[in-house]
């Protein structure tokens, strides 16, 4: 059997409100917040002693979801510089579908986005960019035309 769908991206923050507040800004809603800790939330994730503060954020049609993480113990580990480029190995972005690039642009940037580049015409079909969110990740922004 293949697998049934994608459940959610997990992404750790050192800032669980602020990275709250700007996936908020970017249209995702708060589905719900919790602390996990016990001998199950260690044994899945290779820790010992896990404390965590988890926020779960959907997106407005539902099959979406991000899971931001702020750890209490053991402390977060940093992944090195947050200004990489988006030609480092390994998983950093996630892409999402936008009504309106610039009103979205304008939106994320008092929530500390920077945007990488500009906005650039893919044929005529999509508007799009990369902004740098919270943690160093790269947010894609795509507005079909």
């Amino acid at each position: 059997m293949t697998i049934q769908r994608m459940d959610n991206v997990g992404i750790v923050v050192g800032d669980l409100d602020a990275a709250v507040a700007f996936f908020t800004e970017l249209g995702m809603e708060l589905e719900g917040k919790a602390q996990v800790e016990g001998p199950w939330v260690d044994l899945t994730m290779g820790l010992d002693g896990v404390r965590c503060d988890i926020a779960m954020m959907r997106s407005p049609d539902g099959h979406s979801r991000l899971e931001l993480a702020k750890y209490q113990s053991p402390a977060a580990v940093g992944a090195g510089q947050r200004d990489q480029p988006h030609n480092t190995l390994g998983m950093h972005r996630v892409m999402f579908a936008v009504d309106d690039i610039e009103d979205t642009i304008a939106r994320l940037l008092p929530h500390g986005a920077e945007l990488l580049g500009g906005v650039a015409r893919f044929e005529d079909s999509y508007l799009l960019c990369y902004v740098r969110g919270p943690e160093g990740i790269f947010i894609g922004l795509a507005e079909q035309l």
